[in-house]
């Protein structure tokens, strides 16, 4: 399932095509095209520039540059690419200026829903608390005052699975504690998922009753979690993460703890 803003840029997308459909039946056979053409070209110019953007972390796992479904995108330099296809393809014509016109309005559109759609910074619940897969338990509260991230997530989640190595890496090393709080599965069915994988188990978290993503009104997995030294959720990650989405995201709690 796609997380909210991402369905909405998708239907924003299709909005696009449909508009050009309409403008070739109009004014112009080429705009149809045109509007696909465009499309494709903002959607690589986009993902481009996030990439040139945090390009340490995409060197570090080169692949995902393909996993669009991830997000990262740069909209601006979408918006900018597509227009100026429009531009190069119809010229100055009825159907060029029409089309450029549907491109701002859904652009201001995607905006407006990016920034409404963006959830107010809400406290974590007070109380919670993780274990150690020894069974020590782990107090959510006394962790407060600085910045962490808590990715919630299970074994028999595919998402989950494919996130898990990358996450482990990113936790090994950042400044920023990330817990990675395994949703109401046992010790010996995490220790079992682990050794076949071959995975390290450091930063690896369990909550058994699933209190943490009750709490949060976190129903999705995985979700993660990024929480300011206020004990603050600031930001909410539904669905499979990338290595640039949660550096970029780790960054910001450095910069701004």
């Amino acid at each position: 399932m796609l997380a909210t803003d991402r369905a909405v840029a998708v239907a924003l997308l299709w909005a696009f095509v449909a508009v050009g459909g309409m403008l070739a039946h109009r004014y112009d056979i080429r705009a149809a095209k045109t509007a696909w053409l465009a499309l494709l070209a903002g959607i690589l110019a986009a993902r481009i520039g996030f990439i040139a953007g945090n390009f340490s972390a995409f060197r570090e796992d080169p692949w995902s540059m393909l996993f669009l479904w991830q997000g990262g995108f740069s909209w601006w330099l979408g918006v900018a690419a597509a227009a100026l296809v429009i531009v190069v393809t119809l010229g100055r014509t009825r159907a060029s200026f029409a089309l450029l016109g549907a491109t701002a309005v859904l652009a201001g559109i995607n905006g407006a829903a990016t920034v409404l759609l963006a959830a107010e910074p809400r406290p974590l619940p007070p109380g919670l608390a993780l274990a150690s897969l020894d069974g020590a338990p782990i107090d959510l509260d006394a962790e407060r005052g600085q910045p962490m991230v808590i990715n919630l997530w299970a074994t028999w989640c595919p998402p989950c699975r494919r996130e898990m190595p990358m996450l482990i890496d990113v936790a090994a090393g950042s400044t920023v504690p990330v817990l990675l709080a395994n949703q109401g599965e046992s010790a010996p069915q995490v220790r079992a998922y682990l050794k076949r994988e071959g995975l390290p188990d450091g930063a690896i978290r369990l909550d058994p009753g699933g209190m943490l993503a009750t709490a949060t009104g976190s129903s999705a997995l995985p979700t993660t979690l990024f929480i300011d030294g206020d004990g603050r959720i600031r930001k909410t990650h539904s669905g499979e993460i990338s290595r640039a989405a949660l550096t970029a995201a780790i960054r910001d709690l450095e910069r701004n703890p």
